[in-house]
């Protein structure tokens, strides 16, 4: 790797992300760390908001886009292959450092396998120790350099591991102060002020449509039955979910359904919504800081729920509910995820104004504990690990 006289002018970094939320975070990592060093080179599994910041994909970030025990499993061979691809060509490159964004299941074992080589490691996105596999904390210590923490309550986990961590706050915090009205969202969006509006999130990953995609247009066919004058919000992350979520439409005969297809703009969509269903996942947090009331969903195979039940420490699932410490948004999951019970969840929210006002109240409380300079804090992160690593800057 880097010697003591290397200087950080032209420095390759490796980096790698695996879903829509994890190119958003690397984008703002990328984007910080060139504003102190313009000629810092990103190179990996990007996105395209990484690409827009800078970074080489050498392969998309769709090639991860798999939630689940069982279905990982299934694509086992060939992620164990991609991985040991990136170890050579990220040794070849010869990286002083490389930044993991979530994608834990991936991202740790690359990791693991660069700090023996004399990378220096940092993961951007605390896996979910708090809430499940606390043994977890073992692996991490043996894999990383530095933790970039999103959340306040982490920092002490990995203080007592024993694990260098630095906490860098959310990035939706700080846009949450800046976000416009309802009003504004809807008249960007050419919707009516007194229309019923609902926001689908079936989630970013490809797996996730395949499960989500027809459950949230049932869902809201329901919904529309009751409420002929509602519509519906579906921002979608990539080209391919999109044409995934397009093709659900066809297939179950709802080309009439009022939707309204957003590539991006999920943030827009929920501060446009009266109420969502979201997939849980980063989603729902940024649907709290739209301060937009919702409902959390989810389904996953029943061999990879039975497994994630038994090992859970936590009541619930759903971000909102974590940084509440209580249930405070409702989530129906596997068995309860169905068509009627999300329909039903989202008209009775609806209709209940006293208990959407509490709602966006306590919601607009959270901005305040992940505010923090996101960007400038990852970046001062990697540049010590960069210095770490012998690389002046």
């Amino acid at each position: 790797m880097a010697d003591g006289a290397s200087r950080s002018r032209g420095v390759t970094i490796g980096i790698v992300a695996g879903e829509a939320s994890g190119d958003a975070l690397a984008a703002t990592l990328i984007s910080a760390v060139r504003k102190r060093l313009p000629d810092a080179r990103f190179v990996g599994i990007a996105g395209p908001r990484m690409e827009a910041a800078g970074c080489e994909a050498w392969y998309p970030l769709e090639m991860l886009s798999v939630r689940g025990i069982v279905e990982v499993i299934s694509r086992l061979p060939q992620l164990v292959a991609l991985r040991r691809a990136l170890v050579r060509r990220l040794i070849a490159e010869q990286v002083p450092v490389f930044v993991g964004v979530d994608a834990p299941d991936f991202n740790l074992g690359l990791e693991a396998k660069l700090k023996r080589k004399g990378v220096r490691s940092l993961h951007f996105v605390s896996p979910s120790v708090w809430a499940w596999r606390r043994e977890r904390l073992r692996t991490i210590r043996r894999s990383v350099h530095r933790m970039l923490a999103l959340f306040p309550f982490e920092p002490p986990l990995y203080e007592a591991a024993g694990i260098p961590v630095t906490f860098v706050g959310h990035p939706l915090a700080a846009d949450a102060a800046g976000l416009s009205s309802r009003r504004e969202a809807r008249e960007q969006l050419k919707l009516g002020l007194a229309q019923p509006v609902f926001a689908l999130l079936p989630g970013s990953r490809a797996s996730e449509l395949d499960m989500h995609g027809e459950l949230v247009l049932k869902a809201a066919e329901a919904i529309h039955a009751v409420r002929p004058d509602a519509q519906f919000l579906v921002p979608l992350a990539t080209r391919p979910t999109r044409d995934r979520f397009e093709a659900s439409i066809y297939r179950l005969g709802l080309q009439k359904l009022p939707l309204t297809l957003l590539y991006g703009h999920a943030t827009d969509a929920l501060r446009a919504a009266d109420v969502a269903l979201v997939a849980s996942g980063t989603a729902t947090l940024e649907a709290a800081l739209a301060q937009c009331p919702h409902v959390i969903f989810y389904r996953l195979n029943k061999v990879t729920a039975s497994i994630v039940k038994a090992r859970m420490l936590l009541p619930y699932v759903g971000l909102p509910n974590i940084l509440a410490g209580r249930f405070v948004v409702p989530e129906l999951l596997q068995d309860d995820a169905t068509a009627e019970n999300l329909a039903l969840a989202a008209a009775n929210l609806y209709d209940d104004t006293v208990t959407r006002r509490r709602l966006e109240a306590l919601f607009a409380g959270f901005a305040a504990s992940l505010n923090a300079d996101t960007g400038g804090l990852a970046a001062e992160a990697v540049a010590t690990e960069l210095r770490a690593a012998g690389v002046s800057c």
